[in-house]
């Protein structure tokens, strides 16, 4: 809109593309011009997915995010939601086996309008960055809205993500 704007083009009659379309042009491109550091990088959060869900399996992970549909770059950290009552329960688990990391929030919107702050946790695995979001137990059946379409967003359980990772392979 706001380039529309700038070149004084009327924004109703002028078809723009939506997120989705952009997120799919992205990883075309990615794809194409990325090489073997884009594939790289994607396989590696994929497969350093696997066995971090498989540490957390008693908070239900799901992967989710770029790892998941394939927009990454090498920024992109992996994305994880973890399920608990209390969200302390996770901090407490990855202390106990020997991980550092930093607490901050994430904000998420839900297809009623609301957004609401979720904890999120920061750390580093393997140079990767890893960022895992902690959920109540209620929001494993109510996923956030994605940015990039409005819709609820993917979120793979464990076997997904095996599936996902052997078939891009």
């Amino acid at each position: 809109m706001k380039a529309l704007q700038r070149l004084g083009l009327p924004s109703r009659s002028t078809s723009l593309p939506d997120n989705a379309q952009i997120d799919l042009a992205v990883i075309n491109y990615q794809q194409l011009f990325g090489g073997p550091a884009y594939f790289g990088h994607l396989q590696g959060l994929r497969s350093l997915a696997l066995p971090l869900m498989r540490l957390l399996s008693g908070f239900e992970p799901r992967l989710t995010g770029g790892a998941v549909t394939g927009a990454v770059t090498i920024a992109h950290h992996l994305q994880l939601h973890v399920f608990a009552d209390q969200s302390e329960a996770v901090d407490v688990f990855l202390i106990d086996r020997g991980f550092a990391f930093d607490i901050t929030e994430r904000r998420y919107r839900y297809s009623d309008g609301r957004e609401e702050s979720t904890p999120l946790l920061r750390l580093e695995i393997d140079g990767f960055g890893v960022d895992i979001a902690v959920f109540t137990l209620d929001d494993l059946r109510r996923a956030p809205l994605s940015p990039q379409d409005g819709r609820p967003c993917r979120r793979l359980n464990l076997a997904a993500a095996e599936a996902l990772a052997t078939a891009a392979t």
